[in-house]
């Protein structure tokens, strides 16, 4: 469980009896590569921390392609952020792309939380400010205007830990590429 305080810590100071109410619904798991940890068109119930492994957050397109639009590593929190808050069936999945351990949590507890402690709702405000306002906002408008090479070089730089641990065809579809065009692109570097 220290990984996870100390990932919660980067985001806010949590009191002792905060921690405590929280751990109460903390649930460590592991999963093997290939398993889906949630399904598409499904109402997600959990957060999940990623102590390790690596995790892809993906939708189907109309023809059945594999679209992944996030990837999640060690010390990050996965989750269908919307769906969540909607309590509505979501668009995407999450799968396993290596072993991975979670430790997850019920939404709705949380949510619980964060009424019952300032400190916990000041971490849930950080993180989906950081997360799913900056980063997301800056994600969506590199994706959609940088050319092709530019969205390589720009995931290089932002995730050289992952370069080594993805497959040719998951980072092309992340670039929203062919795995051709990602080959032609890496070959002229």
């Amino acid at each position: 469980m220290t990984a996870f305080w100390e990932f919660i810590s980067r985001y806010s100071f949590l009191s002792e009896e905060s921690k405590t109410a929280w751990s109460a619904f903390l649930k460590p798991s592991k999963i093997v590569k290939g398993v889906i940890l949630l399904e598409q068109n499904v109402v997600p119930k959990d957060i999940s921390f990623v102590r390790s492994g690596l995790l892809s957050y993906y939708y189907l397109n109309e023809k059945g392609e594999k679209i992944i639009k996030k990837f999640f590593p060690e010390n990050s929190l996965v989750a269908s952020t919307s769906a969540l808050l909607k309590q509505e069936p979501g668009f995407f999945a999450v799968e396993a792309l290596e072993n991975t351990e979670l430790i997850s949590y019920s939404f709705s507890d949380f949510r619980n939380l964060t009424k019952q402690y300032a400190d916990i709702a000041d971490f849930y405000i950080t993180y989906l400010e950081r997360h799913w306002v900056i980063e997301k906002e800056f994600d969506e408008i590199t994706l959609k205007s940088a050319a092709a090479r530019q969205r390589y070089l720009e995931f290089e730089n932002n995730y050289p830990q992952l370069i080594s641990r993805l497959k040719l065809h998951q980072i092309a579809s992340y670039l929203a590429i062919t795995p051709t065009q990602l080959s032609r692109i890496r070959a002229e570097l």
